[in-house]
């Protein structure tokens, strides 16, 4: 298991070569426990925290990830000191949550995926990773949801800046 890179001349060599906003190609080497992935640019190693692997919800890396899986990554920093490169993922892809905004007022039904205090938490994308929104305990009513219940909600707002989406029972 790597915890921390160990790098020697030849890393170190390969480092001052890479700059920030630099897209490179790499192996994806290990998907450690703690959430980040270790990538081979090079023959240096380079990693992707979980929030710059995709736009999309996930739980863990390897939803996104495997081992040996070759990846294209804007690297985010160089660190010669401390001899980190962190890259992401996502800085290559577009936000799918703008797209979303022409969705708002259509109705949709979709699996409760969480509960909470303050209402149920509803995926509104047919896929397993697909974005979720809040429909809050005053839109519920009087219903009584469980994980896995099917509702169909409209989406009532999408803040992109804070990455939430509003639903609303639309009666």
């Amino acid at each position: 298991m790597i915890s921390e890179p160990a790098y020697d001349d030849h890393d170190l060599t390969v480092l001052r070569t890479l700059r920030r906003g630099q897209i490179v190609r790499g192996t994806v080497i290990e998907i450690a426990g703690f959430g980040v992935t270790f990538v081979d640019i090079g023959g240096c190693t380079a990693m992707i925290n979980i929030p710059e692997l995709s736009w999309r919800p996930i739980n863990h890396p390897s939803d996104v990830v495997t081992v040996g899986q070759e990846v294209t990554a804007e690297i985010l920093d160089v660190d010669i000191e401390r001899r980190r490169v962190p890259l992401s993922l996502k800085a290559l892809q577009d936000d799918p949550l703008p797209q979303l905004r022409q969705r708002i007022g259509q109705a949709v039904t979709g699996p409760v995926t969480k509960l909470v205090p303050f209402g149920a938490f509803i995926r509104i994308e047919d896929t397993g990773n697909g974005f979720e929104g809040l429909l809050r305990n005053s839109e519920l009513g009087d219903d009584h949801v469980q994980v896995g219940d099917l509702v169909t909600v409209k989406i009532a707002q999408i803040d992109i800046t804070r990455r939430r989406i509003e639903l609303t029972r639309g009666r």
